[in-house]
């Protein structure tokens, strides 16, 4: 299906993370990082109409020295991001890493509102809060890198657990549900139980006292993939924002090693039943490994962004290929975000730009009752040709008799 797409350029402004605050505004984070490449590291709040008509309102300038906004989530309900950001080297010298900063916009300013440190490095050490997630109600925050994932309370920024550390493999993503929390690993899914409210409220009282950590429930093998690779990686996470009882999961496919050309690097999405935890629907969506992921709110819809520089869209159903951009960018993109009414999609890469798509009515309307009305009109047209058979049978009868 053909839809209306623009390529914005953004002047000296390699793109990292994207979070919408409203149906039409969203923030983008972004620079040059810690290398001395004179390219500031910002925030930048935009205003979006329709695909075509970008407006900058406002920028946040970070302090010399400290990294690119490297990862970004908006709170369900408050108009409020988290984004991922590490302190300067000079700080991390002193024991000191910010990394999970909470930014307020209001009057279409953006505002630095308070930090937590959940990522502690030394100046040699190259991580980073790949990681951003709020639970659906927004009291939960997911802040993790690449080895140790920590689980907040919201606004306060108290741990709420213990942080799950990884003795093998590597964090990519993590989901909430109302009651889990699911953490994609390159080796496995791990579903942990969340705080039940009569839990909470008792962590609330007993302010002071030691996390302890959150109960695993399952371990996730990696889905058996078609062909002949050696093997996969998970790379994203979504529950459906309607449904919990199905999650989404990507995997990067790890080509065999062999001394002739390399075999592509697939990518495909894994629907699951979160009750059985069994496979439900498997697709291949790329040739190439996906970079990024979103789920769209109203759940019709799911976007990948892959290391062919491509964006796609797929139905939330049947995972069917619904349209793709080809060399959206001319690097792979590095973030991929939905707007809160499902009618826009924003991707960015390092490449300086960010691409707007405007998705079309009634793409990846393939519901059930989509389908029900269409089988029902099919039925009717049938029985009407049927009918008029019929009496046209009987019709030729009564006339031989005569």
């Amino acid at each position: 299906m053909r839809t209306k797409h623009t390529s914005h350029p953004l002047s000296s402004f390699p793109v990292y993370s994207c979070a919408f605050v409203s149906a039409n505004e969203f923030v983008l984070g972004g620079g040059g990082g810690q290398s001395k490449t004179g390219i500031k590291n910002k925030l930048r709040l935009y205003h979006v109409e329709g695909d075509s008509k970008l407006t900058l309102l406002d920028e946040l300038e970070l302090a010399s020295g400290e990294d690119a906004p490297m990862s970004m989530a908006a709170h369900p309900s408050r108009s409020e991001i988290v984004g991922g950001i590490n302190s300067s080297e000079d700080a991390l010298k002193s024991g000191l890493n910010q990394n999970c900063r909470v930014f307020d916009i209001k009057d279409s300013k953006l505002s630095f509102t308070q930090a937590q440190s959940t990522i502690h490095l030394t100046a040699e050490d190259d991580d980073f809060q790949k990681v951003t997630v709020f639970s659906p109600n927004g009291k939960y925050l997911a802040v993790g890198g690449t080895r140790d994932l920590s689980v907040l309370d919201y606004p306060s920024l108290d741990p709420i657990a213990t942080p799950i550390h990884l003795e093998k493999g590597e964090i990519y993503d993590a989901a909430f549900s109302s009651k889990t929390l699911v953490v994609a690993t390159t080796v496995n899914l791990l579903v942990y139980a969340l705080p039940s409210e009569e839990e909470g409220e008792a962590t609330e009282k007993s302010k002071g006292t030691p996390p302890v950590p959150l109960e695993l429930l399952h371990t996730i093998d990696r889905p058996a993939l078609p062909g002949k690779d050696a093997g996969s990686s998970y790379r994203a996470v979504r529950f459906h924002p309607c449904d919990e009882k199905v999650l989404y999961s990507v995997s990067n496919t790890v080509p065999p090693k062999t001394r002739s050309k390399a075999s592509p690097r697939r990518a495909y999405v894994v629907k699951w039943d979160t009750d059985t935890w069994k496979t439900t629907k498997l697709r291949q969506i790329s040739e190439r490994g996906v970079t990024c992921f979103d789920v769209s709110p109203d759940g019709k819809l799911l976007a990948f962004g892959s290391s062919d520089l491509n964006v796609g869209v797929l139905d939330a159903q049947s995972l069917a290929p619904l349209l793709t951009i080809l060399k959206a960018h001319e690097f792979p993109p590095t973030t991929l975000r939905f707007s809160p009414s499902s009618d826009t999609l924003v991707s960015g890469s390092a490449d300086n730009t960010v691409r707007v798509v405007t998705i079309p009515i009634g793409l990846g309307a393939t519901s059930w009752g989509s389908w029900l009305l269409f089988i029902v009109a099919l039925l009717v047209v049938l029985f009407a040709i049927l009918a008029q058979q019929w009496f046209r049978g009987i019709t030729d009868v009564l006339s031989d008799t005569h």
